[in-house]
């Protein structure tokens, strides 16, 4: 008897692209999406207070602390963690569905969110994002110029311990020229990320000056 049922869909690819504070990685991420708009973005939940230029339900779920909470008692949430003095965490099931529907998504967290979900999906594209130098780092995370000298000394010294961990993702883009760091993202998207693979020869020298 023939099966009149249309095959299902591929399963979608998710990107956990990682990054310390003042790399870029927001501003590559919607650079990326742009070009590629069939990309999925997954949206996490937080306690931090609602800037004002942020969407409920676009950037993030704003949630108070107790409510948080009842979704890690739960278990609604791919992984979570405790950053800057607030939570976040990223909702399993909006992640399986889109996945199990052929789409592809990218999941923008920290370290701590990476090794979580690596362990819950090993399927998963890891990507690092790297700032040129020290000195670059600083100088973006002074230019916003809406922290104390206290808040971006902690970014300094959190960023510091993030790029630490590095070495545990599958590739690595080096935020020095934005267009070609758009490039290597677009790259891996598509399978072609060979250039941007962690273990390159170069990126030890960065990660120890980055280190220092």
């Amino acid at each position: 008897m023939k099966d009149d049922r249309p095959d299902q869909p591929a399963r979608g690819r998710l990107f956990v692209i990682t990054a310390p504070s003042g790399a870029g990685k927001t501003s590559l991420v919607r650079a990326l999406m742009q070009r590629e708009p069939s990309l999925g973005f997954s949206i996490s939940c937080t306690t931090r207070r609602q800037r004002p230029n942020e969407v409920h339900g676009e950037d993030y779920y704003f949630v108070d602390t107790p409510e948080f909470m009842r979704m890690v008692d739960a278990g609604e949430f791919l992984e979570f963690a405790k950053v800057f003095d607030n939570h976040y965490g990223t909702p399993r099931r909006p992640v399986e569905e889109a996945l199990a529907a052929g789409r592809n998504l990218i999941l923008e967290i920290d370290w701590q969110g990476a090794q979580q979900v690596r362990r819950a999906m090993p399927e998963c594209v890891t990507i690092f994002i790297l700032p040129p130098s020290r000195a670059e780092l600083e100088r973006r995370l002074r230019g916003r110029g809406t922290d104390s000298e206290d808040v971006i000394q902690r970014r300094l010294s959190d960023a510091v311990s993030d790029m630490k961990h590095w070495d545990e993702f599958t590739y690595v883009v080096v935020n020095d020229d934005f267009d070609r760091a758009v490039d290597e993202l677009q790259a891996i998207v598509h399978g072609r990320g060979d250039a941007s693979a962690a273990h390159r020869v170069r990126i030890a020298p960065l990660v120890r000056e980055l280190l220092r």
